[in-house]
C-alpha cells in the first residue's frame, strides 16, 4: 500500500486528491519500483484536465499524476530482461499508473539502470525532458556551427535542448519571459525576452536570415509566430503541438527506449547536461509542485523528492 496523488475525474487542480492504493503487480513487460523521485511536466496537468484524452481517455479512474520517475526495482514481469530486483532505475510510467506515488509501474523497455554517480532526483528528469531534447536534436541532425532557436528555453525541455545543442557545437538563441533571462544565459544561450516587443523583430535582430532550425517547446500562437524563422519548413520541430504540421513542420519522433535514457544519463555523468532542478517538494506538497509548473513560472525542472 502506498499514498498517491491523482484524480477520479478530469478537471482542474480541484479534482486532485490523495488516496492510498495497493502496490500494483507488474505485467509481463513491466517493473514495479519504489519511487525515490518524480519529475513534474506540463503533460501531467494536460492529462488531468482531459485535454489529451487520446492518451488517457480510456484509462480507468482513479488515475495517478506523473509520467517519469526514478527509484528501486521491487519486482519484475516474467518477460523483462536486463533489469532485476534491487536495481536503481529511471523510466516512463504506464499512463494512469502515475509517479506521484510511493510505488508505481514502469514499462521495462522504457526503463534503464541509473549510473552509480547519478542522484535519483536528477535521474527522474531524464525520461521526459532529457530524452525529448535528445530525440529532437537527433531528428534535426544539425552540423556544428548551425543556428538553433529554442522557443521556450526556460522549461525542462528547453533547458535540456539548449545544453545538448551547445554540446554539439550549435549556436543557440532562446525565447522566454524576462524572469528566465539569467537561467537562459547560464545555459550558454543568447536570450530574447518575448515580452519586450515584437518577438519576431527581436529575433530577426539576432538572426536576419532566420535560423537553421527551430525547436518549439511552447506551441499555440507562439509557435505560429516563430515558424517563419525556420530556414525551411521541415526544420521547424515542435515537442508538444501537433498543429506544427499545418505549418509544414514536424513533431518530435519519440523513441521512448532504454538506449535514449542511457545516453542522457551518460551526458549528466560527464557534466555535459544539468537538469537545473530549481525546486523540490515532498510528496505531501506535490499539488504545489504541479501548480508551479502549470503557472509557467518555473525555470528548469521541478521534482518530487520522496526523501523530504
Amino acid at each position: 500500500m502506498s499514498t498517491a496523488l491523482g484524480y477520479r475525474a478530469f478537471g482542474g487542480a480541484e479534482v486532485q486528491e490523495f488516496f492510498d492504493r495497493p502496490d500494483p503487480s507488474p505485467g509481463p513487460v513491466e517493473v514495479l519500483i519504489r519511487v525515490a523521485a518524480a519529475g513534474i511536466n506540463p503533460l501531467d496537468h494536460l492529462l488531468r484536465s482531459g485535454d489529451v484524452r487520446a492518451l488517457n481517455g480510456d484509462v480507468p479512474f482513479p488515475q495517478v499524476l506523473g509520467m517519469e520517475a526514478a527509484g528501486t526495482v521491487l519486482a519484475v514481469g516474467d518477460e523483462v530482461t536486463g533489469l532485476a530486483v534491487g536495481d536503481r532505475v529511471t523510466g516512463f510510467a504506464l499512463t494512469g499508473a502515475g509517479t506521484y506515488a510511493g510505488t508505481t509501474l514502469l514499462l521495462a523497455g522504457s526503463t534503464a539502470r541509473i549510473p552509480d554517480e547519478l542522484p535519483e532526483t536528477w535521474a527522474a528528469t531524464i525520461p521526459v525532458s532529457g530524452t525529448t531534447a535528445l530525440d529532437a536534436l537527433d531528428q534535426l541532425a544539425l552540423p556544428a556551427g548551425a543556428s538553433l532557436l529554442v522557443n521556450g528555453i526556460g522549461g525542462g525541455v528547453g533547458t535540456a535542448v539548449a545544453q545538448i545543442a551547445r554540446d554539439r557545437g550549435l549556436t543557440v538563441v532562446g525565447t522566454g519571459s524576462a524572469a528566465k533571462r539569467d537561467h537562459a544565459t547560464a545555459l550558454g544561450a543568447t536570450f530574447v525576452d518575448y515580452t519586450a516587443g515584437n518577438v519576431v523583430d527581436l529575433l530577426r535582430a539576432q538572426a536576419p536570415d532566420g535560423f537553421d532550425a527551430v525547436v518549439d517547446a511552447v506551441g499555440g500562437a507562439s509557435l505560429r509566430d516563430v515558424a517563419p524563422l525556420a530556414a525551411k519548413p521541415d526544420a521547424l520541430l515542435s515537442v508538444g503541438d501537433p498543429s506544427v504540421t499545418e505549418l509544414g513542420g514536424v513533431s518530435v519522433h519519440r523513441r521512448l527506449d532504454r538506449s535514449g535514457l542511457e545516453r542522457v544519463a551518460a551526458l549528466m555523468v560527464a557534466g555535459r547536461l544539468d537538469p537545473h532542478i530549481t525546486a523540490t517538494y515532498p510528496l505531501a506538497r506535490a499539488g504545489e509542485a504541479l501548480a508551479l509548473v502549470e503557472s509557467h513560472h518555473a525555470a528548469g525542472k521541478v521534482v518530487i523528492d520522496m526523501s523530504l
